[in-house]
């Protein structure tokens, strides 16, 4: 049938393809790009971007709905303004992802404020400059916001997150929905909470906001969690609480593995959405991230060598586990591809960059072809959580970052110079 079709498909839901034995991203050789930027380096497909955004987008057609981009997963200001000119709105977690999205060009009006951490200053400044609503985590959160709000004399539209105790049954890590984790208010206390907001100055109810994690393969997790949300709309609702818009959160998974079952397409999702909350009439938020981004970048790499120990083979690469985290704290899988496509032996390799931690590594025992001194490689389905999570590690720099758009390419983070980095320390006055 057409979904089975789809499913079958969604794996190569990208613009990274072979031509003539050369990867290409959209029409753009990526070995032209590496020849101009040099390695390593991130890049990012726009019609990747703008179709795996529709796919929400249409998913959820027929409901009153804003998909808002979870900007943690890839923050570049290209890609939120790719977005945003398509109409999302932005899901963000600090003050600099807030401004980050302004200095795109978001409207405030489209931007929701999530996490469990936002200070005085945080608060402070989304008031003044305007906000779709805080998702808020705690007791604490809320009297802060209603302290902040009352006194400037502004109102602040709240949804309250409430913890569902539901397994998402994805990486510890990154679960987020169960009763030992620190987000949200439990659901046993929700009428309480609610009845709590609804007195106090400042604060303006609008819905109700819950998120069970990231990565999920399964519909199962999400049909449960929202179940209990249309359960408890109708309960606040009863107590007198104007309950119009409903945060879904995010999570929705990609497929990282070639064998890999493809995980629920979007369209899935929007039917059991539909069917599960449609006859709430609520506004439905969705906040995906990985799903967007995810499989819209790739990491390009160099190999600087190979080399051979008693037991094992070391392909070392020019990018390491500060460029891409992913494998060393997740224990993740990225599918790692030659950038020719190459008819030559198959060889067995431990993948490592060359930071000085055994933990930067990409991949052990892994099947490739033969390659050799000055190769291009590619990690597939690393848009997300890659650039966003780099760091300087080892006094590495930031790795510069790019765009396509069909036949043009264009960078937009550049690598910094050594000198930039080290010109950022100060030294004291008494060490002079």
């Amino acid at each position: 049938d057409v979904l089975s079709l789809l499913r079958r498909t969604n794996k190569q839901m990208d613009h990274f393809n072979y031509r003539n034995g050369q990867l290409y991203a959209e029409d753009v050789s990526v070995a032209e790009i590496a020849a101009s930027v040099g390695t390593p380096f991130y890049v990012y497909s726009t019609a990747t971007l703008v179709r795996h955004f529709q796919l929400f987008d249409d998913a959820l057609d027929g409901m009153d709905h804003c998909i808002c981009y979870a900007m943690k997963a890839a923050s570049n200001q290209a890609i939120l303004k790719t977005l945003g000119n398509l109409g999302a709105g932005m899901d963000v977690v600090s003050g600099g992802e807030y401004r980050r999205a302004l200095s795109a060009g978001i409207p405030p009006e489209k931007v929701v404020f999530s996490g469990v951490g936002k200070t005085f200053e945080e608060i402070t400044f989304a008031l003044q400059n305007g906000i779709r609503q805080f998702n808020v985590e705690s007791d604490s959160e809320l009297e802060q916001i209603s302290s902040i709000a009352s006194s400037m004399n502004k109102i602040a539209p709240i949804a309250i997150r409430i913890n569902p105790d539901v397994d998402a049954q994805t990486h510890e890590k990154i679960a987020t929905g169960k009763a030992e984790n620190k987000f949200g208010i439990p659901l046993s206390r929700a009428r309480e909470v609610y009845s709590k907001a609804s007195q106090m100055p400042g604060i303006s109810i609008v819905g109700i906001d819950l998120h069970i994690g990231s990565q999920l393969t399964d519909l199962e997790p999400f049909k449960k969690a929202y179940q209990k949300l249309a359960d408890l709309t109708q309960v606040l609702r009863q107590d007198g609480h104007n309950i119009k818009r409903l945060d879904l959160g995010g999570g929705l998974g990609i497929p990282y593995e070639k064998n890999q079952s493809a995980p629920p397409l979007p369209v899935e999702y929007g039917k059991m959405v539909k069917k599960v909350l449609g006859h709430l009439d609520c506004e439905i938020e969705i906040e995906p991230g990985r799903l967007i981004v995810g499989n819209a970048g790739i990491l390009v790499s160099s190999v600087l060598g190979v080399k051979n120990g008693d037991n094992r083979n070391f392909l070392i690469l020019d990018a390491a586990m500060n460029d891409l985290i992913r494998p060393a704290m997740y224990d993740a899988y990225h599918d790692i591809i030659p950038i020719k496509q190459l008819s030559l032996p198959e060889a067995v390799y431990d993948v490592v960059g060359p930071v000085c931690e055994t933990g930067d590594t990409f991949a052990k025992k892994r099947t490739m072809p033969e390659l050799s001194k000055n190769d291009l490689v590619a990690f597939r389905s690393a848009g997300a959580y890659g650039a966003v999570m780099s760091s300087e590690y080892n006094t590495r720099p930031l790795i510069p970052e790019v765009m396509v758009n069909t036949n043009k390419f264009s960078i937009i983070r550049k690598r910094p110079s050594y000198e930039e980095i080290i010109e950022r320390d100060i030294i004291p006055d008494w060490l002079e």
